[in-house]
């Protein structure tokens, strides 16, 4: 694929991440724990802003997925997503796989608030092996932006597939287009500050991967990768997040959170110019920041790959 977005260095271990997303390694850019009870407000709000997309995306799948029994969110984070899954097929149990048992913990609590607790479970472990203990096998499993924290992704995919049911799907959120927040030319510094940004976020990506253990370069055919992995009946479709400006202040907070996020783990990558413009964007006392500018704006697309396990 040729973008990644949402891989916001610091930020891809969270669901979009979406996902997004570390379901996986639970570092930081700078090599650095993350704390996920810290980070979990944060993963949870900005899976709320998305969940227009999700809901799109559930609405194709139930096309094809009809009435499962379980329903596997693998890389789920605070259970967002999950609870979507829960609302959009009320006849389905849903179990949220995470490394982070503090994220877990928020989607527990999450199912109880929004009354699933009942059909409702967690496993806490490192993707894929931890899929082994479920105790029966996914009529859906979902995997948003967790697949690419995973060294050797064509064995993931292949250990994906080995726990759906006979008749089951996997589907893949990977790829899509990197976010956009504001207009080329923004009035302050050089224009095209967020396409200079993706190219210094895509060699972050490509070391981010070829730095996980047992890293394995692989080409992001998606479609080829799943039915290499012994599943039939690929299907890919894309879905726009669409937030106009002026952005309410929910889209501000995601927006502004990003770009602190970029000019910290980035900082040396972008040049003093972007860096300064960077910093005006990010001080609310200032007009022409992102807490204040009319201009904001989120828009961005968001890519699902989806195959079946042959009955």
């Amino acid at each position: 694929m040729a973008h990644h977005p949402h891989h916001d260095p610091g930020h891809d271990q969270g669901h979009d991440h979406d996902h997004d997303h570390g379901h996986g390694h639970g570092h930081g850019p700078d090599g650095t724990d993350i704390d996920w009870a810290e980070m979990a407000p944060h993963l949870e709000s900005q899976a709320e802003l998305f969940a227009p997309v999700y809901q799109k995306a559930m609405a194709w799948l139930a096309e094809e997925v009809t009435d499962p029994g379980l329903i596997v969110d693998a890389g789920s984070g605070p259970g967002v997503v999950s609870g979507l899954f829960a609302e959009a097929f009320p006849g389905a149990r849903v179990v949220a796989v995470d490394g982070a048992e503090p994220l877990l913990e928020r989607a527990r609590a999450r199912a109880a608030r929004q009354g699933f607790a009942d059909r409702f479970g967690t496993i806490s472990g490192e993707l894929p092996g931890v899929l082994a203990e479920l105790e029966y096998p996914a009529d859906l499993l979902w995997a948003s932006r967790s697949l690419h924290h995973l060294g050797d992704q064509r064995a993931a995919l292949t250990a994906f597939a080995e726990r759906l049911a006979p008749g089951g799907t996997l589907a893949l959120l990977e790829g899509g287009l990197p976010h956009r927040f504001l207009p080329r030319d923004i009035g302050i510094g050089r224009p095209g500050l967020q396409a200079r940004l993706d190219a210094v976020e895509e060699e972050w990506f490509a070391r981010m991967r070829a730095d996980l253990p047992g890293s394995v370069a692989v080409t992001e055919d998606w479609p080829a990768l799943l039915t290499a992995a012994g599943l039939k009946h690929t299907r890919t479709r894309s879905f726009l997040l669409d937030v106009p400006a002026p952005a309410p202040d929910r889209a501000r907070a995601y927006v502004a959170a990003s770009l602190a996020r970029l000019r910290g783990a980035l900082d040396e990558a972008v040049d003093a110019d972007d860096r300064a413009t960077l910093d005006r964007l990010l001080d609310p006392a200032d007009p022409a920041s992102v807490h204040r500018r009319p201009d904001v704006f989120v828009l961005s697309a968001y890519t699902v790959h989806t195959a079946v396990r042959p009955g």
